[in-house]
């Protein structure tokens, strides 16, 4: 009885102090934190899509505003001088929520527009006719390139706005920078409804070769290579490789699983991006370990 009372009086241990209770020695750096991570995952004690999503945030660190930044060339801006009925049709191509307004050069970034605001000029002529776009102007907030991302995410959840306009250590307009963009070195991308997709998953090269992203959910992998990888553990094939590989693996970097052949053809240091598949000939596949065939 007591005992029960004193095991229900300490606080339960975090699956942090879970994970670390599991290995005799402890992270000194980043290096070796992810490096520990991998293991975990590959062990099975840390999903694999967990683990992306932690790599993905310890490297924010290192990251800076430049390297994930819309370049200026990109940018889709608003003129002051310009009429709704002159921009609007370029907003609604574009497909953003929020603009960029410039002076007489992009060097001039007056303020922000956002889109949800030209909404009652749709429907309403005479408010297309009164619009005074200096009055829709939002606040405006600069950073340099090198900021950091930790950082940049950091000040876009404390002042709530959603973009930022980069500039160089010239002063002059670099690009631009949104959420959406940190969010993504965190979780990869993030794809909304306008977002065209411009290959399917998985694209056949040739006779018995394919090219496929490692996203590519589980299910849809067994219907076109007609295997039965389960996907109880993980939703996508590239969670099956990396469970295989043991490790992140580098580009060129093969394994073979059920008479299939994957060579990795795009990684970052964070994760599978891009395999290819080949499927083995009998031969091939007699000649394998059994744990492979």
């Amino acid at each position: 009885m007591n005992e029960d009372r004193s095991t229900r009086g300490q606080p339960q241990k975090s699956w942090l102090d879970k994970l670390l209770s599991a290995f005799n020695s402890e992270p000194r750096n980043q290096q070796e934190l992810m490096a520990f991570l991998q293991d975990a995952c590959a062990r099975q004690i840390l999903d694999y899509e967990a683990l992306t999503v932690i790599e993905g945030a310890l490297h924010l660190t290192d990251m800076q505003v430049g390297q994930v930044m819309i370049p200026r060339s990109h940018m889709v801006v608003v003129k002051i001088n310009q009429h709704p009925r002159d921009f609007l049709p370029t907003l609604i191509e574009s497909a953003h929520s929020r603009f960029p307004v410039i002076g007489e050069s992009t060097d001039e970034v007056l303020g922000i527009l956002l889109a949800k605001d030209l909404l009652p000029l749709i429907t309403d002529q005479a408010a297309m006719e009164a619009f005074d776009l200096q009055k829709a102007l939002r606040p405006v907030t600069f950073v340099p390139e090198y900021k950091r991302l930790y950082s940049m995410l950091r000040e876009f959840r404390e002042t709530h706005n959603h973009m930022a306009i980069v500039v160089d250590e010239y002063g002059g307009i670099a690009g631009l920078v949104t959420i959406e963009d940190v969010l993504e070195e965190i979780v990869g991308d993030i794809e909304d409804e306008h977002d065209v997709e411009e290959e399917s998953d998985i694209r056949p090269i040739q006779a018995g070769l394919w090219q496929v992203k490692a996203l590519t959910p589980v299910e849809d992998f067994n219907a076109v290579f007609d295997s039965d990888f389960s996907d109880v553990e993980f939703d996508t094939i590239g969670g099956i490789l990396m469970q295989k590989f043991g490790h992140l693996p580098r580009r060129g970097e093969q394994t073979v699983l059920c008479g299939l052949e994957f060579t990795v053809i795009n990684a970052d240091n964070r994760r599978i991006r891009l395999v290819q598949v080949r499927r083995l000939s009998q031969d091939e596949i007699a000649d394998l370990p059994s744990e492979e065939g």
